[in-house]
C-alpha cells in the first residue's frame, strides 16, 4: 500500500478516537435546570394518571 494510504488510514483512526475521547470528557455536562426537570417530572406524573384512567376503562 502507497504511503498516503497509509496516512488516510492514521487520519481515521486518530479522527475516531479524539472524537470518542471529546465524547467521553463532555459527557457529565449536560447541566439540566431545576424547573426543566420539574416539568418532566410533572409530565411523566400526568401521563401515568392518563394511562392509568385508561386501563380502568
Amino acid at each position: 500500500m502507497p504511503w498516503y494510504g497509509w496516512l488516510f488510514i492514521a487520519l481515521a483512526l486518530g479522527s475516531i478516537v479524539g472524537s470518542l475521547l471529546m465524547l467521553r470528557d463532555n459527557a457529565g455536562s449536560n447541566k439540566v435546570s431545576k424547573e426543566t426537570i420539574a416539568r418532566v417530572k410533572a409530565r411523566e406524573a400526568e401521563l401515568a394518571a392518563e394511562e392509568a384512567r385508561e386501563e380502568k376503562r
